[in-house]
């Protein structure tokens, strides 16, 4: 993993070498723009304190300037006859056209300005490369200071992005030291605004686990509870069964005990499924689920145990399939506890009626229905939770079954409702989101 604190020194190091290289180009052309004026007005002046008449041997001035290498100087008369040549450059044109002109030779380019003065005319020569190296002079001595601040630049750089990344050290830090039952939020008081997204994403992060952790203690609580009674219920039959008298008590006690364990090995597959659609759950995959086919191959399992009963039950579906996105294991352990939960309370010669369809909003929905005793009112959301049964409930049941469906119906976004149905009895309505809708 790379560090922040190395990316961010190299990209300001870059920034800071890449400005200085910019500025030094900047500096070196506008350096050599005032040394090309500056040597062209040299060349001006010279030209001009040149004696208007002259005279041989030169004046001490003309050969001062001349005895300069990079100063080419030559005069003519007006028939063309060369009056004075300061050193021979036989790369430099015989004679120039009058004003400043560019002459390209072997060893560079030269400026070149003449000018006539009477009968005379004066001619002034000088290298490119002369002006260049002063211009080069004048950049370093700009640029040097850059260069010699650059280490302290470094420095403060690296003072000033550690004291920048300080605050997500300290967060870190925080996080370190706490254990693992300390879920409270951190404080984002004093941080920077880059900072505090991170920490308010962990403080949802911890928000979260402690209500997932809280979940879970309940329902390990709860499950306790249930388990509880069953489990002394079967210890008692045992005990029954070990002190039976005859063949006859020890048969009874035995059927007593088989019914006993058969609640029990259904209480535990309701708390594994309830464990499955805890938050924080693996949860599987999810895809399209056509609900008709859901809850056709409900009603066909359960109808062998409806008909034993004497309950009819019955599914009706529309033209139009409908389907959700989810998990279809889920899905048919809803549907199945709805229909176990309708068959369970209804009496014989009721009517349980399964069906699929489309919501108003365009969402997918299913209905359970009976004509059983229904729910009161009051009573329609304590029986949600887990392990809660009514007063009229019959003997047998754990309380999870509508805790399940609620479990999985949230978990796929849906809504759950239960209405009384028209005429007596229970509805019980899921309706899921159209964003869900294949």
């Amino acid at each position: 993993m790379q560090s922040i604190r190395k990316t961010l020194l190299w990209w300001l190091a870059g920034g800071l070498l890449a400005a200085i290289v910019v500025a030094t180009g900047l500096i070196y052309a506008q350096a050599r723009q005032e040394a090309n004026a500056l040597f062209d007005y040299q060349m001006q002046q010279v030209a001009a304190a040149l004696p208007s008449q002259w005279i041989d041997p030169p004046p001490p001035a003309l050969a001062a300037i001349a005895g300069d290498d990079d100063v080419v100087i030559r005069i003519w008369d007006d028939t063309g006859r060369s009056l004075y040549l300061s050193h021979a450059r036989p790369d430099l044109p015989a004679r120039a056209a009058l004003g400043f002109s560019d002459v390209r030779t072997p060893e560079g380019p030269w400026r070149v300005y003449s000018v006539a003065y009477g009968p005379a005319v004066v001619q002034i020569a000088q290298p490119y490369s002369a002006r260049h190296e002063v211009a080069a002079r004048m950049a370093l001595r700009t640029v040097a200071p850059l260069l010699i601040l650059l280490p302290l630049l470094g420095w403060i750089v690296w003072l000033a992005v550690g004291r920048g990344l300080a605050p997500l050290g300290s967060v870190a830090k925080q996080v370190q030291a706490r254990d693992a039952a300390a879920l409270s939020p951190l404080p984002t008081q004093g941080l920077p605004d880059e900072i505090r997204p991170l920490t308010n994403a962990l403080n949802d992060l911890l928000a979260r686990l402690g209500a997932a952790l809280a979940h879970q203690r309940a329902f390990v609580a709860d499950a306790a509870h249930a388990l509880r009674t069953p489990l002394a219920a079967l210890k008692l039959q045992l005990q029954v069964a070990d002190r039976a008298q005859d063949e006859d008590e020890r048969r009874a006690a035995h059927a007593d005990l088989h019914r006993g364990v058969e609640r029990m090995i259904r209480l535990v597959g309701q708390l594994l499924t309830l464990a499955r659609q805890e938050p924080g759950a693996a949860d599987t995959q999810r895809a399209p689920v056509a609900l008709d086919a859901v809850a056709a191959d409900v009603v066909a399992e359960l109808s062998p145990a409806a008909m034993h009963k004497g309950i009819d039950l019955g599914i009706a579906m529309e033209s139009q399939p409908a389907s959700v996105t989810g998990n279809g294991d889920a899905l048919r352990v809803l549907l199945v506890n709805l229909v176990d939960n309708a068959l369970n309370y209804c009496p014989r010669g009721a009517r349980v009626d399964v069906s699929t369809g489309h919501a108003p909003d365009g969402g997918a929905q299913l209905v359970v229905e009976d004509n059983g005793p229904g729910i009161p009112a009051e009573e329609r959301e304590r029986v949600l939770d887990r392990f809660y049964r009514p007063a009229q409930a019959p003997t047998g049941g754990s309380g999870l079954g509508l805790a399940i469906v609620r479990e999985i119906a949230q978990g796929h976004d849906a809504t759950l409702a239960l209405e009384e149905r028209e005429g007596g009895g229970l509805r019980v309505v899921l309706r899921f989101p159209f964003k869900a809708a294949a």
